[in-house]
């Protein structure tokens, strides 16, 4: 069984299922609650393409021990970490087979299509994605589609309709919350001199996470977008950036961008004595936490990845299983800072900080 250390860092990103125009209340019995304390989980049902208000709750079993592929980007971070987990915890509830595999980054699209291809050959029951790229991978889905082998996407976006079932967040308005955040906090007259980090392009999800923040700044005529710089969600490229960008914009007072944005530029602008810069995430991991807990930075947006990777194990079971599920859950987008952070709940948002990630779960 493969392993990481579990002091290393993994990203973040979203959501549940249920199918169109079904509201699924399925009751589980007090032994599985117990089992699933997560449930039932606040989303929105966005199956008829209106997202409403709703709440999912999981099966309590699988009729069979089926076998699930799951295929991730990376798991350099935290996020994917605390995606992992809600798989992982759900597969053991559910008494399901789980094999993971991830790609080991974003630019490594080939890589996920090859594991793609491996989760088919192995006879997996269903499969569920963390997709590098929606439109890179809709060939392998329609593969799928054509072997009777049905596939969730989850916490990455995809184009409309690609699966069967999906749960990811709207990108867009997650960015948004931030952006609103930053307003917020800022006092009347400042101005903000904003460079973005987004993350890779060709994602969909950093290009959504940007347009969202920059429409909810743009409300303040005294925020400007200096430049948006792209580039892989690891913590090494994100550092080159920064360092590039407080070279290039010496006016630049705001940094905005992914966990591991953050995460490098904290230590980046200490040591350019830069204390008039602020920080913002736009999603969570354990070092956002901590840093938001030391006054590091000023917030982080959160799309509760645990809950996330719970109900696509779920969604794929009821896809096996031919049963209702929401077709498209979204979590519920939110701003966190130090006013809000206590009432997080934080065990969807986060693995424990003792678990060790497993890339397998054999059922019982």
């Amino acid at each position: 069984m493969s392993r990481l250390p579990a002091n290393r860092f993994r990203p973040i990103r979203s959501t549940l299922g249920i199918v169109a125009g079904l509201a699924i209340a399925a009751a589980i019995t007090p032994a599985a609650a117990a089992e699933t304390p997560w449930f039932p989980m606040k989303v929105y049902d966005a199956s008829s393409g209106t997202p409403k208000p709703a709440e999912y709750t999981p099966l309590p079993k699988a009729e069979k021990p089926y076998k699930l592929c799951v295929l991730f980007p990376h798991m350099k971070d935290s996020f994917w970490v605390a995606v992992a987990y809600g798989i992982v915890k759900q597969a053991e509830t559910m008494n399901v087979n789980m094999t993971l595999y991830e790609a080991g980054g974003y630019e490594n699209l080939p890589k996920q299509l090859s594991q793609f291809d491996d989760c088919m050959a192995s006879g997996a029951d269903a499969i569920i994605v963390g997709a590098i790229s929606g439109a890179g991978l809709s060939k392998k889905f329609e593969e799928a589609k054509a072997k009777g082998v049905p596939v969730v996407g989850v916490a990455n976006p995809l184009p409309p309709n690609a699966l069967p079932a999906a749960i990811y967040v709207d990108f867009v308005a997650m960015g948004g919350v931030t952006g609103e955040g930053l307003l917020a906090q800022a006092k009347p007259g400042d101005k903000l001199n904003i460079v973005t980090f987004p993350g890779p392009a060709g994602s969909g999800w950093a290009e959504s996470f940007n347009e969202g923040f920059k429409k909810a700044v743009a409300k303040n005529p005294n925020a400007k977008i200096l430049a948006e710089k792209f580039g892989d969600s690891g913590v090494a490229v994100q550092l080159q950036l920064i360092q590039d960008a407080l070279q290039a914009y010496p006016g630049m007072n705001v940094i905005w961008g992914t966990a591991p944005t953050a995460e490098a530029a904290i230590g980046a602008v200490a040591e350019s004595g830069r204390n008039d810069i602020k920080i913002m995430s736009s999603y969570e991991n354990q070092a956002m936490l901590d840093a938001l807990n030391r006054g590091d930075i000023l917030a982080f947006a959160t799309q509760y990845p645990v809950g996330e990777g719970a109900v696509s194990v779920d969604q794929a079971v009821r896809l096996i299983e031919k049963k209702p599920v929401m077709s498209f859950a979204q979590p519920l987008a939110s701003a966190v800072d130090k006013t809000t952070v206590p009432k997080l709940q934080m065990d969807l948002v986060l693995a424990p900080g003792s678990w060790t990630p497993v890339y397998s779960v054999k059922a019982k």
